[in-house]
């Protein structure tokens, strides 16, 4: 008598509960990811042996690229119920005579780095054409004294260190920087009463040998 063979059932697994799950949890992080705004410029820093990071807030960083050009940054600090660069954009407003409005100051605290003379900080505001912006930032922030006056180099350091009082400074230069503009922007940090600042680096190591060194 043959034997009866029972029929074998493919198990199946309904995706539609992952599909779901999946697409729910895409949208939350789409929705609630806030993207870091683009640096003013792409610096290229030297390599360091040194492993020590810099803060995550509480930093006011100066960036300096390869041709000389300096930017500056200033973030809103650890509490969320300040806003430092509000507070920094009003007062650098009151000091050269200018005025922004609500919408421009609300918009400069979402932003980034910047280098640009304050005369041209409206335009910027106002430009949504990534061209322009980065015209209007080709030379950077002034770092030379004008009319009797300290530069807006060094308004920007002073004023972020008075409305901030904890912040720490931070200097980005470019590895081919010119020597002679880094020695500037530590005299103006010196004239502000800055004498420690950190150097930031590339994370990736650089192994030096005594064979190295001559």
């Amino acid at each position: 008598m043959p034997k009866i063979k029972m029929p074998v059932k493919t198990p199946h697994v309904d995706m539609t509960p992952m599909v779901d799950l999946f697409a729910l949890l895409l949208t939350f992080f789409m929705l609630t990811t806030s993207f870091r705004p683009q640096e003013a410029a792409i610096i290229d820093t030297p390599n360091s042996v040194s492993d020590k990071q810099a803060p995550d807030k509480n930093i006011m960083t100066i960036f300096i690229d390869s041709i000389g050009h300096v930017y500056f940054n200033i973030d809103n600090g650890k509490d969320s119920s300040k806003h430092y660069r509000k507070d920094i954009l009003l007062e650098m407003a009151e000091n050269y005579n200018l005025k922004f409005s609500e919408k421009q100051v609300n918009k400069f605290a979402t932003l980034s780095s910047f280098g640009l003379p304050i005369k041209d900080m409206s335009k910027w505001l106002n430009s949504d054409d990534p061209k322009e912006k980065e015209r209007l930032q080709k030379n950077g922030i002034p770092t030379d004294s004008a009319e009797g006056r300290p530069s807006e180099l060094w308004y920007w350091i002073n004023v972020s260190r008075v409305k901030n009082v904890d912040s720490e400074v931070a200097i980005k230069g470019a590895a081919s920087a010119d020597y002679k503009i880094v020695k500037k922007v530590i005299d103006i940090l010196q004239e502000n009463k800055v004498n420690k600042f950190n150097l930031v680096t590339n994370l990736q190591k650089e192994e030096v040998s005594l064979n190295d060194i001559k």
